[in-house]
């Protein structure tokens, strides 16, 4: 086995009581409280990872784990509470502030479609319905843009989460009638746009006339339109809502896009739902 051993880390496995590390080296990065909060908030005992630590001189310092051991003390009310540690006997400050500023280097993140496939597998409803809602209209949720596939999985759960199912679903709808299935209409920003006008105008928009007047404008054109506009999402509800209310006796008020107000949606969509117009603008989607 002696063969093996510069492959693998001469490390002890020992439990730690919180309260005997120490994670305050200058290397380190400040303790994110929004972090900590959200992960206590929805705390998984089989997502606490083991921390590395360095003895040196009789102390125990974490060079890998601060946050986890926070979550774990705030969790568990206690700084007495033991974690899992790798415990390195020949690391120098130096070389842990190397492993520090080096650890995510070579690790390659998983994409939203890897994630939300392993949810699937999972059996977790959120995806299953989503997946659901897209095979519906014969599409089918990728990896890369391809004829027939959506590939901004991050959009659709976004739009999901915030505004429920049946805007989903009225969002897909009308983007396939409108561009037809086009491949470049199920961008993360146009549907995004789509979802947005839905909220904002309910019943007001009317689709048919949606369909008719932005089916005629290319998804080029829209881009090129949205660009000269806001950014984002938000550059695309703009340019929708002008090519829609051309020649209109009645125009949509553009201002609606802007309301920041709670409203209740109306009509044929979720009499219970309560929508934040403000914030599907609130985070970059693909």
């Amino acid at each position: 086995m002696n063969e093996y051993k510069q492959f693998v880390p001469q490390v002890n496995w020992e439990l730690i009581p919180i309260k005997n590390l120490v994670s305050n080296q200058d290397y380190q990065r400040n303790l994110s409280e929004a972090h900590i909060k959200k992960a206590v908030d929805n705390f998984d005992l089989y997502q606490i990872n083991p921390v590395k630590v360095s003895r040196r001189n009789g102390t125990n310092y974490v060079f890998n784990g601060q946050h986890t051991i926070e979550i774990v003390a705030r969790k568990s009310g206690s700084r007495e509470t033991p974690v899992w540690a790798m415990v390195y006997d020949d690391l120098q400050y130096e070389h842990e502030a190397d492993i520090f500023a080096n650890q995510q280097k070579y690790v390659k993140p998983l994409t939203p479609y890897e994630i939300f496939i392993a949810n699937i597998e999972a059996g977790n409803d959120e995806q299953i319905t989503i997946k659901s809602v897209v095979e519906s209209y014969n599409m089918v949720i990728t990896p890369a843009k391809t004829l027939g596939g959506i590939c901004a999985v991050s959009t659709l759960e976004y739009i999901y989460r915030r505004f429920g199912y049946h805007i989903l679903d009225d969002t897909l709808k009308l983007c396939i009638a409108t561009w037809e299935g086009d491949i470049n209409s199920f961008a993360g920003n146009i549907l995004k746009g789509i979802a947005k006008l839905l909220v904002a105008y309910g019943s007001e928009l009317d689709e048919d006339i949606f369909k008719e007047k932005l089916g005629r404008c290319s998804i080029r054109e829209l881009t090129r339109s949205a660009a000269e506009r806001s950014n984002g999402s938000l550059g695309f509800a703009e340019a929708m809502i002008s090519i829609y209310n051309k020649r209109l006796k009645v125009p949509l008020h553009i201002s609606k896009l802007y309301n920041k107000k709670k409203v209740n949606e109306p009509d044929f969509r979720d009499k219970e739902a309560v929508y934040d117009l403000d914030e599907i603008y609130s985070e970059d989607e693909e």
